[in-house]
């Protein structure tokens, strides 16, 4: 990064600066928890000899554990492709217009987490519904292993609350389905695009955009025949930005694919172990009678459903990664009060 032409290349340079983060986010911590440690031993030393520093040295004691517990948490990040960035692709299902706003909902809620730690959100498709919130939207979140923390989000989140938009104020359940992809680099030879496997198809954008979005043919669907994926971007004004980014999307899910195939054997051990993938309902939201939040894997609560639209999801990541790091498949909760 020093070099006099390092920015000649601003994509080159941004990767290798994304790639310094992911690194910093490992180092820095370890560093810290190494000179505590160091600390730690020289103030032990000391209160043998003064016991007034007793309480200091049970403070950094507690402040030291903490360190390490944070720096086994991420070495649980150690996927294939836990240290990229991610793509979240959100998609109303059964509810109506109910579960047209829980999708818009947990789209803002994704992107506060991630406005909390500083990474970056890129709009890369929204299909707004005619009454409220949106059919479908895809973001792509940058920042340091974004994809190992978002991962375990895929599958279907569950809503029960009182409709805003029932007149007879009836108790409505909502469902929405998120799939989390890494985002893969065009040089990355894991993933192979042929162009004979691929068939393209343009249309007109729809939804805000502006008169020239909205007037000519700049959107773009890829559908890839062996897997059956479909991807579709219309962010841009330029078809060929959109096309780009709709095969940086379908590199992503076909990365994702690989990655379910490679751990189908190790799940297939833990029969009771519920399916992780999309299509499944991992958590479950509650408005009413009482605010509560629960995952329904791990067993994670959470008595305050404000704050975790408001982002505040790390319990739910670190839960996650230490119920998938333990190879074990505890007794899943029903919860359908």
């Amino acid at each position: 990064m020093g070099q006099a032409d390092f920015w000649s290349n601003s994509e080159k340079a941004q990767a290798t600066v994304a790639t310094l983060k992911s690194i910093n986010t490992i180092l820095k911590p370890l560093e810290e928890a190494m000179a505590v440690g160091e600390d730690l031993q020289a103030l032990e030393e000391l209160a043998r000899e003064d016991g007034s520093l007793e309480g200091d040295l049970a403070g950094e004691a507690d402040r030291f554990g903490k360190l390490v517990d944070a720096l086994e948490l991420a070495s649980l990040l150690s996927g294939p492709h836990d240290a990229s960035d991610a793509l979240v692709s959100i998609n109303a299902r059964d509810g109506g217009t109910d579960a047209n706003d829980w999708a818009e909902m947990l789209l803002r809620m994704y992107s506060a987490w991630a406005g909390k730690r500083s990474y970056t959100i890129e709009l890369l498709d929204r299909q707004d519904d005619g009454v409220a919130g949106i059919q479908s939207a895809t973001v792509a979140i940058r920042g340091p292993f974004a994809y190992g923390y978002l991962r375990g989000e895929t599958g279907i989140h569950r809503l029960v609350r009182i409709s805003p938009f029932n007149a007879e104020g009836k108790r409505q359940t909502s469902f929405a389905a998120v799939d989390v992809s890494p985002e893969i680099a065009d040089d990355n030879t894991e993933v192979e695009l042929r162009d004979e496997d691929i068939r393209e198809d343009v249309f007109r954008a729809s939804g805000a955009g502006g008169q020239h979005v909205n007037k000519t043919s700049s959107a773009i669907r890829l559908t890839h025949f062996p897997t059956g994926i479909v991807v579709q971007c219309q962010s841009e004004r330029s078809q060929h930005k959109n096309r780009a980014t709709a095969i940086k999307m379908l590199r992503a899910r076909m990365a994702r694919l690989e990655e379910e195939k490679r751990e189908a054997e190790q799940l297939a051990r833990y029969k009771q172990q519920p399916k992780t993938g999309f299509g499944s309902q991992i958590r479950n939201y509650f408005l009413h009678p009482d605010q509560r939040v629960k995952d329904q894997r791990t067993g994670h609560y959470v008595g305050n459903f404000q704050s975790v639209l408001d982002g505040n999801l790390d319990g739910f990541f670190d839960a996650y990664l230490k119920w998938k790091a333990s190879g074990s498949a505890p007794q899943i909760a029903t919860d359908d009060a």
